[in-house]
Parts: C-alpha cells; sequence; structure tokens
C-alpha cells in the first residue's frame, strides 16, 4: 500500500499541551530540587549545554510564552544561546524556580494559539526533562507518566514538520501511532521497538544500545528538530 489515505487526522486538543506540561512538573521538579548542584553541571544530549544551561533555555522558552514575548527569531538557536547566557549569573534556584513556574503557566497562553505552532513547544520541554533524566543517570528517559499526552503532540508536529507517514509499532500498545504525511507512490515506513527509542529517532538523540527495526525511511528523514 503506497498510502493511508483512510487515516484521518484527528482534531486539536488545545488544553493538551497544558496537560503534559503539569504533568511532567510534578514528575521533574521535585527530582530536580532534591539534587545537589554537581549533577547540574552534566552534560547532556544538547550539543554545548550542561543540565542547569538546558533547564535554563527550557524555563525562558515558558515563560516568553507565559509574557507574550514571540518576538520574530525567537526560539532560534541565537535567541536560545543568549537566553541561557542572560541566565547564567542566576542562582540555580531562581533558574528552577523560573522552570517551574514557565510549567504552570504556559498551557492555558499555549491553547489559546489556535494555530496549534506552540504546540511543538510543550512536546520539546518534555524531551529535555528526558534529555536531563539520561544525563542524571535517572529512569524514565523519554518515557514516563506524561508519555500518553506526549505521543499525539509528537504525531501531530511530525506532520506539521514534513516527515514522511510512519506507522510505529511500540512495545506494549496495541494501535500502532501514525506519524507523517502520507506521499503518493511512497510506501508507509514501518517502525517496530520502544518509545524511548521512537523519541530518540524522531529528535536527533543518541541510538547507542537501542533495538529497532526500521524500513521504508531513513531515522533523518523521522527527525522533527533540524
Amino acid at each position: 500500500m503506497s498510502e493511508y489515505s483512510e487515516y484521518e487526522e484527528p482534531p486539536r486538543d488545545p488544553e493538551l499541551p497544558g496537560r503534559l506540561l503539569r504533568t511532567e512538573r510534578d514528575a521533574l521538579m521535585p527530582l530536580l530540587r532534591a539534587s545537589h548542584d554537581e549533577r547540574f553541571e552534566l552534560r547532556t544530549a544538547c550539543p554545548g549545554w550542561t543540565v542547569r544551561q538546558l533547564l535554563a533555555h527550557c524555563g525562558a522558552a515558558l515563560v516568553r510564552i507565559v509574557e507574550g514575548r514571540l518576538e520574530e527569531g525567537v526560539f532560534l538557536p541565537e535567541s536560545n544561546a543568549a537566553d541561557v547566557a542572560e541566565r547564567e549569573d542566576w542562582p540555580l534556584s531562581r533558574v528552577l524556580d523560573e522552570l517551574e513556574r514557565g510549567f504552570t503557566e504556559a498551557g492555558p497562553v499555549i491553547a489559546g494559539h489556535e494555530d496549534g505552532l506552540l504546540d511543538a513547544v510543550a512536546l520539546g520541554e518534555w524531551v529535555h526533562a528526558g534529555d536531563v533524566r539520561e544525563a542524571f543517570g535517572e529512569p524514565g528517559a523519554y518515557d514516563g507518566s506524561s508519555t500518553h499526552h506526549a505521543l499525539p503532540l509528537l504525531e501531530a508536529t511530525s506532520r506539521r514538520r514534513m516527515a514522511p507517514r510512519l506507522h510505529a509499532h511500540l512495545t506494549g500498545r496495541p494501535v500502532p501511532l501514525v506519524l507523517g504525511n502520507g506521499i503518493e507512490g511512497r510506501p508507509v515506513a514501518e517502525f517496530h521497538g520502544d518509545v524511548p527509542t521512537l523519541i530518540r529517532i524522531c529528535t536527533g538523540r543518541p541510538l547507542v544500545g537501542t533495538r529497532y527495526e526500521l524500513s521504508g525511511a531513513t531515522e533523518q528523514e523521522l527527525c522533527i528538530y533540524r
């Protein structure tokens, strides 16, 4: 079959990004608050960034949304780097306070953007929480209590970023996740593996030590962050 033309994209749930952010807040913030300062200097999967710098980026991005500071060029690498540099001298507690505020307050603002373009920011925050867990050596990186909120956002973001159509057969889940867009004359790609590995592929995270089967597309084609 070249296309799954019968697939009908579900309507946007405007409250979903907020639910994801609040659920992740409740899971991640206690871990961060209880961690020793040295852990925040560990390197992450994001080149050049420590855990502290990554969290500074996450908090800055969310509070920009909360405060409506979404000028042209925001969220580009240069803007992200400037936000992190601005927070370099902040006490760690202030960085964490800003992040918690963003997790708490950004959802309703994202919901109010009817075009859904900011939904991907909530997904990105969840992925970055996985980056932190991985750096800390904690379980649940790119999976966990908020995964059921994140996967629908991954579906929607993969279509916006023009990834090819993929049926993801995920371990322990009876119904495939449908990512990307059908392309005339091109067979639908197939993935067999677990959720964290799919997230790694779709977000360009390291795949060392993973096991999966992928046919009909390359990892590079499926990456939504380029």
